[in-house]
């Protein structure tokens, strides 16, 4: 009896090993004071957009007293104008304090290389 199963032998293929080329040595790119106000400026100009959307859109003219002054102002206009104020308020103070900081430093480090 012939066996069917070992008559038919298939030629013997060789398989060689894909060569792939090395994956290229990644490179960190440090991120630079630049990129980081290209970043600012982006997020400014997009923050500048919807405020100027947020003031067109609420030009409704409201009355405005403070201190006996008073007038008329746009909605939008007087919503911006208050919020200035009030980054104002947090801003100075907290700009005094950086500058009070960076003085006690500036001595201690005077102290130290003496």
């Amino acid at each position: 009896m012939i066996d069917h199963d070992s008559a038919r032998q298939e030629p013997a293929t060789t398989v060689e090993p894909e060569t792939t080329p090395p994956p290229a040595p990644t490179v960190k790119v440090r991120r630079t004071r630049i990129s980081g106000l290209w970043i600012g400026m982006i997020l400014a100009a997009v923050v500048l957009l919807l405020l100027l959307v947020f003031i067109l859109q609420n030009n409704q003219p409201v009355d405005i007293a403070f201190f006996g002054m008073s007038g008329q102002f746009p909605l939008g206009v007087a919503l911006l104008l208050a919020a200035i104020c009030g980054v104002l308020l947090v801003a100075v103070p907290g700009g005094a304090r950086i500058l009070q900081l960076r003085r006690t430093v500036r001595r201690a480090g005077a102290r130290h290389a003496r």
